[in-house]
């Protein structure tokens, strides 16, 4: 079955919308790589090994495996699935919490606190014998632990004291609060295995018969095409009609540009009429200028000639 690993953040609670309280278990999801895909014609089952967490030492053989699958080093894990669910995984490179969008319930599975050594009351929840009336020495003892010479021996799973905690612990049907996809957070209500830091396993709830939401995100956007296909038209015709009143807007004031500038054509024609009028009257001014100029000078010059010639006659 399909499933996601994540590190337990911590317990937190949350409000509902009539105020109750909720505590609530924050699980971080990692980006789990897919390292390695098995086939029923090659192994015999369907099933993906992805990777979480890092370590700075693996083997050669694992190395490789995730150098080549661009792939951080660090533990691996896999996922039995079935023939829909590897199919519904051919093409993606990483599991990520979308498939959980629909489901309501899950089973997350951790590794428990370790307690050490402990006693029968601790890990068996057994009751404690009398404080006074006579016991010494006996208060949390477990009792009796067999029979007499038959069978003579004490029988296998026997409820005694020893080591707690620190087992694989999987806690079914807790609710799903939240899911925020874009950081990939899962908000469980209750409690999960494991310590703060932590990594869980988590996976469809099997009792609720949960399934997981197996339609890739590309198939809704195709399937919500075919029923907006009235409103794009709809949509098409007022671009066209918007695109259309623009046109007859710009021409418009093309035309109403193009009919100001023969205006200010016109009106600049006289004006220009005016100095070039004016232009030519400077330059025949200037040419009589000129002229009584050279009258000027040649009266002077004969003049002068007159005076040489009777300064000769004398």
């Amino acid at each position: 079955m399909l499933g996601v690993i994540g590190t337990k953040v911590g317990m937190t609670r949350v409000f509902k919308d009539n105020g109750t309280s909720v505590p609530v278990t924050v699980i971080s999801v990692a980006q789990s790589k897919i390292v390695q895909r098995k086939t029923a014609e090659k192994d015999g089952y369907y099933a993906v090994q992805v990777n979480f967490g890092s370590k700075k030492k693996v083997s050669k053989s694992l190395e490789k495996k995730f150098k080549d699958n661009n792939a951080e080093k660090g533990y691996l894990t896999e996922f039995n699935l079935s023939e829909e669910e590897f199919n519904y995984l051919v093409d993606a490179k990483e599991i990520t919490l979308h498939p959980f969008s629909g489901t309501d319930k899950v089973d997350v599975s951790g590794v428990s606190k370790g307690k050490g050594f402990a006693g029968v009351v601790k890990r068996h929840n057994f009751k404690t014998q009398d404080a006074t009336h006579g016991n010494s020495l006996a208060h949390r003892a477990p009792g009796s632990i067999g029979q007499c010479q038959f069978p003579g021996r004490v029988f296998k799973g026997k409820k005694m004291a020893g080591h707690m905690g620190d087992r694989n612990t999987t806690v079914q049907n807790l609710e799903i609060e939240k899911i925020d996809l874009n950081e990939n957070v899962l908000l469980v209500k209750g409690a999960v295995p494991g310590s703060i830091g932590s990594f869980v396993k988590v996976t469809p709830s099997i009792k609720d018969g949960a399934k997981l939401s197996l339609e890739p995100i590309i198939d809704e956007v195709i399937n919500a095409v075919p029923e907006t296909e009235e409103s794009v038209e709809n949509n098409a015709e007022t671009a066209t009609a918007e695109v259309s009143k623009e046109n007859l807007n710009t021409e418009a004031d093309k035309a109403s540009d193009v009919s100001d500038a023969s205006t200010e054509v016109a009106k600049e024609e006289p004006k220009e009429a005016q100095a070039t009028e004016e232009a030519v009257k400077e330059e025949t001014k200037e040419a009589k200028a000129t002229e009584e100029a050279v009258k000027e000078e040649t009266n002077a010059a004969e003049e002068k000639a007159e005076a040489k010639k009777e300064d000769k006659k004398e």
